[in-house]
C-alpha cells in the first residue's frame, strides 16, 4: 500500500521491507477511530468530516488523471472506471460497494491508514480492499509517500471488478498469511509491488498498465508504458520476488503479465519450495538486466 504517486522530487532511492505498512514516519490517519482499535484497523469512512477542499481536491485529482488514460491503462481498468461512481466528490464507500459486490463479491473497508501485514492479509483474502479514506493536502497534490483515499479507490478498486484479477488478489492474501508464518513477507511484498501496485499487461494493440501506483500517477503512467528508460521483462515469480523497489522515484524496472488469468494461474502453487529457491539467492537492483535478458 505504499507507493509514491509522482516523482517531482528526488530522495535517496529506499526499499521499504514490505508495502504494507512498513515506514520510516509516524503513519497518517487517526488510528483510535472505531474497528481501527480492533486486530482488523477497519473503521467508519466518516464522509460527513470531508470538506469542500477535500472534495475538490479529489475531483481534480480524478479529472487530470481521467485525461491521461487513453492507450496507457489497460481495457479492464478503463471498462471499469465508471463504476466507482460520482468523480466531483469522494465517493462513499457503501455506494462503491453496491456495485463491487454484485460484480466479484469484493467490498472496500475503511481503514485510518497503513496496516500491518497480517490484518492486511487477511481483509484480502476475506474479499475486503483496505481504502485510506483520508485525503492529501492540496501540497500534496501531485506527491504524497502514503497512500490516500485518491490512490486507493481510483488506483486500486476499478480493477478489483475484473474477476480474475479480483480472484487474484485475494489468493494473493491467503498466500501473504502463509508468507508471514514463514517468514517471508519481504519476498512476496515484491510480488505485490511489482503486480498489484506496478503491474504491466501486454494487451494485443501493446503494453498498458493495470498496477494501481502506475494508474494513479500523473507521471509515472507515460513512463512505464512509452518510456525508454526502464526495462520491462516477462514476470517470473523468483525474479519478481529477487528484484528490489523504490519508494522515491519512478520505477526502473516493471514486469509484464499475458492476461489476469496467467497471473491467477501463476500463484496456484504452493510457493514455500519457491521461498526455499530464494533462501540464499542474491537480491537484484532495480534496473538491472541479468545475461540472457531483454527489455520487451
Amino acid at each position: 500500500m505504499v507507493t509514491s504517486t509522482a516523482a517531482t522530487v528526488t530522495l535517496t532511492p529506499v526499499e521499504t521491507p514490505t508495502v504494507y505498512g512498513a515506514s520510516d514516519r509516524p503513519p497518517r490517519g487517526d488510528y483510535s477511530r472505531g474497528g481501527a482499535v480492533h486486530l482488523d484497523y477497519t473503521c467508519p469512512q466518516d464522509w460527513a468530516s470531508y470538506t469542500a477542499a477535500d472534495h475538490d481536491t479529489y475531483r481534480r485529482l480524478y479529472e487530470r488523471q481521467a485525461t491521461k488514460l487513453s492507450g496507457l491503462a489497460c481495457d479492464a481498468f478503463i471498462a471499469a472506471l465508471p463504476s466507482l461512481g460520482v468523480s466531483d466528490r469522494i465517493p462513499r464507500f457503501e455506494e462503491v460497494n453496491d456495485r463491487l459486490y454484485k460484480a466479484t463479491r469484493w467490498e472496500i473497508v475503511a481503514v485510518p491508514g497503513l496496516i500491518p501485514e497480517v490484518p492486511f492479509f487477511s481483509l484480502l483474502a476475506d474479499r475486503k480492499f483496505p481504502v485510506t479514506d483520508w485525503i492529501r493536502k492540496p501540497e500534496e497534490f501531485d506527491y504524497i509517500v502514503e497512500p490516500d483515499v485518491f490512490h486507493d479507490l481510483f488506483g486500486h478498486v476499478p480493477m478489483l471488478f475484473d474477476t480474475a484479477f479480483a480472484d487474484y488478489v485475494q489468493r494473493y492474501g491467503e498466500g501473504g498469511l502463509k508468507a508471514h508464518s514463514l517468514g517471508a513477507c519481504e519476498k512476496l511484498a515484491r510480488l505485490y509491488w511489482y503486480s498489484v501496485e506496478f503491474g504491466l499487461i501486454r494487451q494485443p494493440d501493446g503494453l498498458r498498465a493495470y498496477g494501481a501506483g502506475i494508474l494513479s500517477s500523473v507521471g509515472e503512467l507515460e513512463h512505464a508504458v512509452r518510456g525508454t528508460e526502464p526495462y520491462r521483462l516477462p514476470l517470473k515469480l523468483l525474479r519478481a520476488m529477487r528484484t528490489r523497489y523504490k519508494i522515491d522515484s519512478y520505477q526502473a524496472n516493471y514486469f509484464v503479465i499475458d492476461s489476469f488469468t496467467q497471473l491467477f494461474e501463476l500463484t496456484a502453487p504452493d510457493f514455500t519450495p519457491l521461498y526455499r529457491a530464494l533462501t540464499g539467492q542474491p537480491d537484484i537492483d532495480a534496473g538491472v538486466l541479468l545475461p540472457g535478458e531483454s527489455s520487451l
